[in-house]
Parts: structure tokens; sequence; C-alpha cells
């Protein structure tokens, strides 16, 4: 589930489009449990701080510690917000996001699993592509009124999202 166009301004630039796509290309690549492609999204010498704080160097790096991850498990469904794109440069852009994971065939967001991720994109050689990711547990210890307010949130986008999929594919 990560149809940026849910929570897109009305009016963004070719690059702000770019990055966005770029960033909901990563989600459907971890919803396809397909390591290899969500590992291209990277520079070379990209960098990745994963759920548990693990840091990940270099593509070979990612492809290989997310391909042994979908071997393994059977990973939950993430939905996403974007929060804003943010152009440091011309050529350089971070993304912020939250999102939440489901598993079928609920398709009930679990709070436990709600994050806050960053990613830092390049533009080089004509291709937007990923420097770093970082995502980061969103547990707000201490208030969980912030965590029912994303959770909320990451619902109501879950279930915009079905329901356009849905239609989509009976047209």
């Amino acid at each position: 589930m990560t149809d940026t166009s849910a929570n897109e301004p009305a009016t963004v630039s070719e690059d702000e489009r770019a990055v966005r796509a770029l960033y909901a290309d990563l989600l459907r690549c971890w919803n396809r449990e397909d390591g290899d492609s969500f590992a291209a999204l990277f520079e070379e010498d990209g960098t990745i701080v994963i759920f548990d704080g693990t840091l990940l160097n270099g593509r070979a790096e990612i492809a290989a510690q997310f391909g042994s991850i979908f071997k393994r498990f059977d990973t939950p469904t993430f939905v996403q917000i974007v929060r804003q794109v943010r152009f440091l440069s011309h050529d350089l852009a971070i993304v912020y996001g939250v999102v939440g994971m489901y598993s079928l065939p609920d398709l009930l967001i679990n709070p436990m699993l709600n994050a806050v991720q960053t990613l830092l994109a390049q533009h080089r050689h004509g291709v937007w592509r990923i420097v770093h990711f970082q995502n980061t547990r969103a547990d707000f210890p201490g208030r969980p009124d912030l965590v029912a307010k994303m959770t909320s949130a990451l619902q109501r986008s879950a279930d915009a999202q079905t329901k356009r999929a849905s239609t989509q594919s009976t047209t």
C-alpha cells in the first residue's frame, strides 16, 4: 500500500514527484519482499539504519540483509504517509514519512510496528537514488495519545488505499 497520490499536494515539481515515487518504490519493494530491487534503489555506497538499529553499508549488504529477512519472515505490509519533502539543494532531498504495517487478511495497523522514516535522496546522472534511509520505531514512550493518533491516520490511509485498489481492480 504505497500509493503516494493520496497524500501528495495539488502542485508539486517534477523532482518532488520523482522523490516521492522513489520512496513509494522502496516500500513497494518491501511489500513484494524483493531484496534485490529494494537495494537497487540505493546509491552503490548507500546506507540504511533498520528498525533494530543495525547500520547496513552499501547496496550489496542491503540486498543480502533484506533477502535474508524476506526468506526468514513473513513480513507485514507497509502503508505510508509522506509528511514532508524538503529540498536541501537542486539535487538533494529529504523525505519525512510515517509508516504502519498490517498483515492479511485483517488489514489492521499494528501500532507496535509504527515507524518514522527519513530518506535522503540524491539526483545524479539523471536518476534519483537513496543515499541514506532511517527507519525508527515510533512507540512514543509515555505518550499513548500520539501512538493512537498516528495509528488512526495510518489506518485511514490503509483503508483509503485498499478501497482505491479494490475499485481499480473492478474497472
